[in-house]
């Protein structure tokens, strides 16, 4: 098993060389060689697995021994789920009859990224350490420096991964005012000397287009030995496959045989899907995908009309969806660079990284026919076409697998608060009321548009803990006697979180040439200071 860049070139890389250098030189992502069998056997074998066990067995598939030994890979997965509350690490939660929730929130930072960020940071840690092992005293040690952007949670995640751990530095990319408080919190109280909060003037997508232009500088990469932990990092896919199916045999034990499963995922970036789709690929039979998107919608655009552009050329579309300027929990006022400001703000991106891994599988089953070279072409065409002119059209071809494995849906904010009200305040017979996140209320508020059927039943995959975004699940619900936030939804880990003391360093705006002089004085001279909350920050 190799790994090869979605944008092609004969370049073939190990297991450890796709996680430790994150993103192509070319600017493609990594994907497999090939996708593997599942063994003959897996649906009775691997029925009654552990999580942990689980993820061995499918983790094994795209990691060879020669990689990492098997005893190795078990220690790190074991150490890596080990830090999760719950003792099946992702459990899933009926509220309805044929609806299921997968809670991905019970890692430590309360957000399904630690499902990934956890194996990935002991994974960074276990593949320096090995490289450092021969070293003598005085002899220059290999060393890496992350480079991460998020919308909210991937930050907070990816700094838990890796806070403390040897010849790892870690700077993390969000965008000013435009996370939640307790999202911001979490990071930026994090006062390990390892660890770097950058508050960038600008979107989501401004810090990931940083997060590209730095790895794309092929001197300044060099020199700093640049790590993804964005979910550009083949190794977060391959990790969020396992609770597919984890679910998937959790459920099979209380369905009739002939029940379909199917999977319903808020998404923004297209990881947490993508993930499903490997899952699907691999032979988890399950239904179609549904994606279930916000206000940025350009997912569920490209489904409708196999059109992927930052703003939607439909005039009537424009027409009829008035630009929405609503807050969420990070206080975003207004419509910044294209992106719509909503309720789940983890979704509010104007392009997927992600989704150009499925583009690739796409050109590669049509228009390339099944040759690699050629879909690396067509590919590296297609982001040609998306960088110049911000859209990019599949043939009806495409459309139709695409449409194959997956649907797609928009959901309002007005629709994601009413929602997160059904679930608590009127749950269905015979069920407890449930406390949603908006993001999770989005994914919910999809599954209601599907065509209701006895045979089928869904889950619904719960991306975060309702406490990372109290405003708008307060907004929903404190009207009602019957709800209390501190009984009904806050963790003793939040409590006093927001008093700390931080540490965060203000950008003033996206170009990649600020950010590059950060990480460079930081890792010269380590310019920064501890402030307290609401005492602004330091500056480079």
């Amino acid at each position: 098993m190799d790994y090869l860049s979605t944008r092609g070139g004969d370049e073939r890389l190990s297991f450890e060389e796709a996680v430790l250098r994150g993103l192509a030189p070319n600017g493609g992502l990594y994907i497999p060689s090939s996708i593997p069998s599942l063994p003959a056997d897996w649906s009775s074998r691997w029925a009654s697995l552990s999580f942990p066990e689980l993820a061995l067995e499918l983790i094994s598939l795209f990691v060879p021994e020669s990689s990492i030994p098997r005893a190795d890979l078990k220690d790190l997965v074991d150490r890596s789920y080990a830090t999760f509350r719950h003792p099946e690490t992702t459990p899933v939660v009926q509220v309805e009859e044929h609806r299921w929730i997968l809670e991905l929130f019970h890692g430590p930072t309360f957000a399904f990224k630690d499902v990934a960020l956890q194996f990935l940071g002991n994974l960074f840690e276990y593949f320096l350490k090995r490289r450092n092992a021969g070293k003598k005293e005085g002899e220059e040690r290999e060393k890496l420096t992350i480079v991460g952007a998020t919308s909210g949670d991937t930050g907070s995640a990816a700094i838990y991964g890796v806070r403390n751990k040897a010849d790892i530095s870690i700077f993390i990319l969000h965008p000013k005012g435009r996370v939640s408080p307790i999202q911001e919190a979490q990071m930026t109280t994090v006062l390990d000397s390892n660890v770097h909060n950058l508050a960038v003037k600008g979107t989501f997508d401004d810090c990931q287009d940083v997060v590209k232009a730095l790895f794309a500088d092929a001197p300044f990469n060099a020199a700093h030995r640049l790590g993804a932990v964005n979910s550009i990092n083949w190794a977060r896919i391959l990790a969020q496959i396992t609770y597919y199916f984890h679910s998937y045999f959790s459920l099979r034990r209380r369905l009739p045989a002939t029940s379909e499963i199917q999977f319903v995922v808020p998404t923004g970036n297209f990881g947490d899907i993508l993930a499903g789709y490997y899952a699907k690929r691999l032979g988890l039979p399950t239904g179609k995908l549904v994606v279930a998107t916000n206000a940025n919608d350009i997912l569920a655009r490209f489904w409708r009309t196999g059109r992927y552009e930052k703003v939607d050329s439909s005039a009537s579309s424009q027409a009829a969806e008035p630009k929405e300027a609503g807050a969420s929990d990070g206080k975003q006022a207004a419509e910044v660079g294209g992106v719509k400001a909503t309720l789940s703000p983890a979704m509010d991106i104007l392009v997927s990284s992600n989704f150009e891994r499925l583009l690739w599988y796409l050109a590669f089953e049509t228009v390339a026919q099944g040759d690699v070279k050629k879909a690396g072409e067509i590919l590296n065409g297609w982001m040609g076409e998306l960088k110049e002119t911000g859209r990019v059209v599949v043939s009806q071809e495409a459309l139709e697998v695409a449409r194959r494995d997956f649907e797609a849906e928009r959901v309002s904010d007005e629709e994601t608060t009413e929602t997160i009200r059904k679930y608590f305040l009127h749950p269905a017979p015979n069920f407890a009321p449930y406390v949603s996140d908006p993001h999770t209320a989005v994914g919910l508020t999809a599954v209601s548009r599907l065509p209701a059927s006895s045979a089928t039943t869904q889950i619904i995959l719960s991306t975060a803990h309702p406490a990372k975004f109290s405003e708008a699940v307060s907004a929903a619900l404190s009207s009602s006697p019957a709800f209390n936030f501190e009984r009904d939804v806050l963790p003793r880990e939040f409590q006093g979180l927001l008093s700390k003391p931080r540490r965060v360093i203000e950008v003033e705006g996206p170009e990649p040439e600020r950010t590059k002089q950060v990480v460079e004085e930081v890792v010269a001279r380590g310019k920064e200071k501890v402030v307290g909350e609401g005492e602004g920050a330091v500056g480079i």
